[in-house]
């Protein structure tokens, strides 16, 4: 019976979804800052199956209390209004714009990212092509170089940062879940707890850590919001932001999260 228990415990059919946010806060800029690298993840362990979807910062959705702004704006504008209530808005903004049914998050601060990585001893990582300032091939990152990876503007746009903000995201996994590693997870799951806000519960770190562990052999679905799913405009006041062509997003939605 116990057994049966603890196995559908880990492979009960449950979709999870988590809403993954990197804000661009810094000690030089303050505590509140857009959320810049937004993931929409899923986790369904008995597949397994874990996809991650990136949402460009610049999207132009409905921001309940808010109306029609970007979607990084969403966690700013609630958080500089109540310490603690960003995450919430956020997560109703996907929910509402996206109808996908979320209710966990996880807040990285980016200017903790590069102790992070440095916990891990560092990362490597593949390109395939030039990105990030960083030529084709294989290289090991340490925390600053982690940080400069995901941050450089100046060659690259919004979808190139989303790009590099998935690899670095899948070279943590692959580094943290790697048996040859396991030895060193404690200091690397203390230097997180330092730069993330969760509200996932603790009875599901474990289901979702198994999770993981398993999509380390059976690989991540990463996607993102493509070119081909937005159109750039200027708004009235003389931003430059994206529109969603929900007719060609809600087809990738319903595949990686169900309905």
């Amino acid at each position: 019976m116990l057994l049966a228990l603890i196995l559908f415990y880990l492979f009960a059919p449950l979709r999870t979804n988590i809403l993954l946010l990197g804000t661009d806060d810094a000690p030089e800029r303050g505590s509140v800052g857009r959320t810049d690298t937004i993931i929409l993840a899923t986790v369904v362990p008995l597949k397994p199956y874990v996809g991650m979807l990136s949402i460009p910062r610049d999207l132009w959705v409905s921001v309940p209390g808010v109306g029609e702004q970007r979607i990084n704006t969403a966690y700013f504008f609630a958080e500089s209004q109540e310490p603690g209530a960003g995450s919430g808005a956020a997560l109703q903004t996907i929910r509402d714009n996206f109808g996908v049914p979320v209710r966990y998050y996880t807040v990285i601060h980016m200017f903790g990212l590069a102790s992070v990585v440095e916990a891990l001893g560092g990362v490597d990582i593949n390109l395939e092509a030039p990105i990030g300032g960083f030529p084709a091939g294989v290289h090991h990152l340490n925390g600053e170089e982690a940080l400069r990876f995901v941050r450089e503007r100046s060659s690259g746009d919004d979808f190139s940062r989303m790009v590099r903000a998935q690899i670095l995201l899948s070279a943590m996994f692959r580094k943290a879940l790697s048996p040859s590693y396991w030895m060193s997870l404690p200091q690397f799951i203390y230097s997180i707890t330092q730069v993330i806000e969760t509200n996932i519960p603790a009875w599901q770190w474990p289901r979702l850590l198994f999770a993981l562990v398993r999509a380390f052999v059976f690989g991540i679905d990463s996607q993102t919001i493509t070119r081909e799913m937005v159109i750039p405009f200027q708004t009235s006041q003389g931003a430059q932001v994206l529109a969603p062509n929900w007719e060609a997003i809600k087809p990738l939605l319903r595949r990686m999260f169900g309905g």
